[in-house]
């Protein structure tokens, strides 16, 4: 059973449809008890990171630490992503998991002498992509998938692929069973799919 985190956070309906497509058995919960118990954990999210406060205001934030302790996979996804991190410069005061080291940091408004539009919006490609990753396995360099960001995680030892704009950042982070894509899975095709299909079939 994988546990859907449901923090009132963007895009929890899509992201358990598309499990479902893939036939996994999906709860949307609140409840750190089911956290606790879950093989999988997931951690869709949309929006500002100061959303994340709930999941330290419901006790979410010590059952994932403790699920994740115990071997469950956990997947964080877009803000999910995110929170693994330490924090972010979009809520100073609000801190993530700190599972990986760092912290998020907006897109700047230049790069390389040129005007950087941000929100970062739309398809980019995953690049040096690590071959022994088992959420990109069967995914290649240059797979493209779908963006819609204006804070960035930045690039550390457990990246699996990075993307480029205004330099680059992690598309993917991955560590033993804590994963993170900064994209979104169920908007990405076929790209996408297989990310999903990989993490349900851990």
């Amino acid at each position: 059973m994988i546990a859907v985190i449901d923090y009132k956070a963007g895009n929890l309906t899509s992201v358990v449809k598309a499990l479902k497509y893939l036939g996994a058995e999906t709860q949307v919960t609140q409840d750190p008890e089911v956290v606790r118990s879950a093989a999988k954990v997931v951690l869709p999210g949309v929006g500002h990171f100061q959303a994340t406060q709930l999941l330290t205001d419901l006790g979410l934030t010590e059952a994932v630490r403790e699920s994740v302790a115990k071997g469950a996979w956990f997947l964080g996804v877009c803000v999910g992503l995110q929170w693994l991190f330490e924090g972010s410069t979009e809520a100073p005061g609000i801190p993530g998991l700190g599972h990986f080291a760092g912290m998020c940091e907006r897109f700047p408004a230049s790069f390389e002498g040129a005007e950087l539009k941000s929100p970062h919006v739309g398809w980019n490609s995953l690049e040096n992509v690590r071959s022994n990753s088992k959420l990109l396995r069967g995914v290649q360099d240059g797979g493209f998938v779908y963006y819609t960001h204006s804070w960035r995680a930045p690039v550390v030892n457990a990246t699996a692929a990075v993307t480029e704009y205004g330099g680059a950042f992690t598309g993917v982070v991955e560590q033993e069973n804590v994963m993170g894509v900064q994209f979104h899975p169920e908007k990405s095709s076929a790209v996408g799919l297989q990310v999903l299909k990989n993490f349900v079939e851990l």
